[in-house]
């Protein structure tokens, strides 16, 4: 009951149908101004339905100069163990890697994978096509929102989120499990972290030793989402923009990137990116627990006008809007998609 209300209180927990409530009517009045519900693929013509739905992160991966991604291999549905270590080693990626589906749901089923062993339970369970991915070595995640106008040579960052991981800190007294249910954001991950790591949460941790229990930065796995934005700088902004206009057609979405400092980031050195999302790319900014929910649509509404002009620029160009049947089908196939991820 107190984890209810605690949900509740907090609306960075609200589910994501109540919080996009006032969205839905900016949704529909651009969706009238440009004569179709299905607007956004136009924002990425290069990108699956714009990324909106149903886009493949692999796909998305090949557009990307390789040197900034970890090296990725994607693993179609009911491929053998046998095959699958075949691929790991002929790609020269080691364990502990990171494996995940190919069309993802906001961090669902993503996991990091120790043992040959959570290997073949990873792929025997995946009812999907799923990445495989080396382990990135960087210590710090942030988002970088990107925008730029398809008639522009340069872009923009709207926002940046940082993140801090779920990671527990020992005090020499208390297990693993005990120090998960002293924060509430940590104690709604737990009925996930009591099935993947089972009778390792009993163990005493000693004190001041840290342990990351989810090793990637997602809101949905316990992740606290910092406002970031005051890290905006010229610099920063050239490094990202030079990395966007490689990528063919790229106009609008988020950057999660993985890097050691953030000086070194700036003249991009060791960094990678973790994933780059499209039109479905949420200001994860927003999630920062000092904003109030008024930030937050404040923030989603100018950042889904951009998406729109973006579309509508592209579309006077020659790029079609989706097809209303299309697009109904892939809204299906995605609805099909999440239920097999979320009951992963």
């Amino acid at each position: 009951m107190k984890l209810f209300f605690h949900k509740i209180s907090n609306w960075e927990y609200w589910p994501f149908q109540v919080l996009y409530v006032p969205i839905y009517f900016l949704w529909a009045y651009y969706a009238i101004r440009a004569r179709s519900v299905f607007f956004f693929n136009a924002s990425n013509p290069k990108i699956k339905n714009g990324g909106f739905l149903m886009e493949s992160k692999k796909q998305i991966y090949d557009l990307l100069p390789k040197k900034y991604y970890p090296k990725t291999i994607l693993i179609k549905e009911n491929t053998g163990l046998k095959k699958i270590v075949d691929c790991i080693v002929e790609s020269s990626i080691y364990f502990p890697l990171i494996a995940k589906p190919d069309i993802g749901l906001r961090g669902s089923g993503v996991k990091k994978i120790k043992t040959i062993n959570e290997l073949k339970e990873y792929a025997e369970k995946a009812n999907f096509d799923f990445l495989i991915q080396d382990l990135i070595p960087f210590k710090n995640e942030v988002g970088v929102f990107y925008v730029r106008h398809p008639l522009q040579k340069e872009g923009k960052i709207t926002g940046i989120v940082s993140k801090e991981f779920l990671i527990v800190t020992g005090d020499g007294i208390s297990t693993i499990e005990n120090l998960i249910h002293k924060t509430p954001r940590f104690q709604l991950q737990f009925e996930v972290l009591k099935e993947e790591y089972g009778d390792q949460l009993h163990r005493i941790l000693q004190k001041g030793e840290m342990v990351n229990l989810v090793p990637f930065g997602n809101h949905a796995r316990g992740a606290k989402f910092l406002d970031g934005s005051n890290l905006i700088t010229p610099k920063l902004t050239a490094m990202i923009n030079e990395i966007a206009t490689q990528i063919p057609e790229f106009y609008f979405g988020r950057f999660d990137i993985m890097y050691n400092t953030f000086e070194e980031l700036e003249h991009g050195e060791n960094f990678q990116i973790v994933e780059l999302n499209g039109a479905a790319s949420e200001p994860t900014h927003i999630y920062d627990p000092k904003h109030s929910v008024w930030f937050a649509w404040k923030e989603l509404a100018r950042h889904i006008t951009y998406m729109y002009e973006i579309s509508v620029e592209n579309h006077k160009m020659g790029v079609p809007y989706l097809d209303y049947k299309v697009g109904i089908r892939e809204y299906k196939l995605h609805l099909v998609q999440n239920s097999k991820i979320v009951n992963f």
